[in-house]
């Protein structure tokens, strides 16, 4: 008998024991599921961050290549601008010249105007054009209308004299010319 009621006992403790530790189970498992639910958000949230991170990572490295590719593409600028003003002092001398080519100033004009020559065909090499502008309509844009001036003939808002010449390298104004223009 004693035997009998040690192994029922027995049976009886191993299913309170089952019992407890299934108890115990469910409430690991409902903290696992809420502990793995919040890791799957943070994962979530993490991959939406490396995703934005890229995206703006991309957008500098495009910026930053839109910006070198514009350095590059008007390097020159400041240097040109430099030396526009000694182009405009050749023009000024060149327009000394007169009919008598054996004086001596003649002869100094005629390498003034090699220089000139050279320096012009330089800056054209690099897209530096001269705006031509001299009986073109005022566009002010590409030009400063410093005087005006009634002219018999010539329609309104026309530009009768160039004072100073302008220049574009490649699409950006270098400097605007500076005009006459007809009232």
């Amino acid at each position: 008998m004693v035997s009998e009621l040690d192994t029922e006992e027995v049976k009886q403790e191993e299913n309170r024991t089952e019992q407890t530790e299934k108890k115990q189970e469910k409430p690991k498992k409902n903290k696992n599921n809420k502990e793995l639910e919040k890791l799957k958000e943070e994962n979530q949230a993490l991959q939406e961050k490396i995703l934005r991170v890229s995206a703006d990572a991309q957008n500098m490295r495009r910026r930053l290549e839109e910006e070198i590719a514009r350095i590059h593409k008007y390097e020159g600028e400041n240097f040109i601008k430099e030396i526009l003003p000694t182009i405009d002092n050749f023009e000024r001398a060149i327009k000394l010249d007169d009919t008598d080519l054996t004086d001596e100033l003649s002869k100094f004009l005629s390498g003034f105007k090699m220089i000139y020559t050279n320096l012009v065909n330089a800056l054209e090499r690099v897209e530096v054009k001269e705006i031509d502008c001299l009986n073109k309509e005022f566009d002010p844009n590409f030009m400063e209308a410093v005087l005006t001036a009634k002219v018999e003939g010539v329609l309104k808002n026309q530009v009768v004299e160039v004072l100073q010449k302008g220049y574009m390298y490649k699409d950006k104004l270098l400097r605007p010319a500076m005009v006459k223009v007809s009232e």
